[in-house]
């Protein structure tokens, strides 16, 4: 079985995560709270991305795949934002995720066949008004994971996700009415926002043997809206 670390996946993506690699694989979760998913084949390790570094006695010798999902939709117009704002959403998407990732960079490295995974927003490809904070972080780690997707081949594989809008906890704010959920539905090609297994589905894909001749790539699962005009 492998070893999956899951960062910051105690509910929304993260949960339906846990539910699919729970069968099959060694799943480890670090968060703030105890996952809403319990199972034999899941750990639950206490953990603030932001504040706390991650003890590596607590991890296995051999981390098979990693998922950094903790994230923020931080949308305000740019003159509203403070250095702080951006400074936050830097701290949390990215600065984050290195640190993590530094620190479990010698257990991925003793797999025979790692997969990491980062989550971006289609607001990096797509311009949209009041994304600018979250543009600039979810960009970084656009570009940080085509970089260490180079760097690390062919040991291990760096892809990205970048979703457009997706109905989990994260997101309530801007879907907490019958309004405000067909509006962002109808900006959409499909005609629909995401549901947590549209992201999580991929993710297990990208952690799994059907994909190991995928890396570096930025893979958009957002209903069509990066690419396709609606009618």
């Amino acid at each position: 079985m492998k070893n999956i670390l899951l960062i910051g996946g105690s509910y929304g993506i993260g949960s339906s995560l846990s539910k699919i690699l729970a069968n099959n694989n060694n799943v480890i979760v670090a968060s703030r709270t105890e996952p809403e998913f319990k199972h034999n084949n899941v750990k639950y390790l206490k953990f603030d991305a932001k504040t706390d570094s991650l003890n590596v006695n607590e991890l296995p010798t051999t981390i098979d795949g990693f998922v950094y999902l903790p994230g923020s939709i931080n949308l305000r117009p740019f003159k509203g934002l403070s250095l702080e704002s951006f400074q936050e959403d830097l701290d949390i998407n990215v600065l984050s995720l290195i640190k993590v990732l530094k620190t479990i960079l010698p257990n991925l490295s003793t797999s025979i066949n790692a997969s990491i995974v980062f989550l971006s927003t289609v607001a990096v490809s797509k311009g949209m008004p009041f994304h600018s904070s979250v543009a600039l972080s979810k960009g970084a780690i656009e570009g940080l994971a085509k970089s260490l997707a180079a760097e690390f081949a062919p040991k291990i594989r760096v892809n990205v996700i970048a979703p457009s809008i997706v109905n989990t906890p994260l997101a309530n704010r801007f879907l907490n009415n019958e309004i405000k959920v067909q509006k962002s539905s109808e900006k959409h090609p499909l005609n629909r926002i995401g549901n947590k297994d549209d992201i999580s589905e991929m993710i297990n894909f990208l952690l799994s043997e059907k994909s190991t001749w995928i890396t570096g790539q930025i893979i958009s699962v957002d209903g069509g809206l990066s690419t396709i005009i609606k009618n």
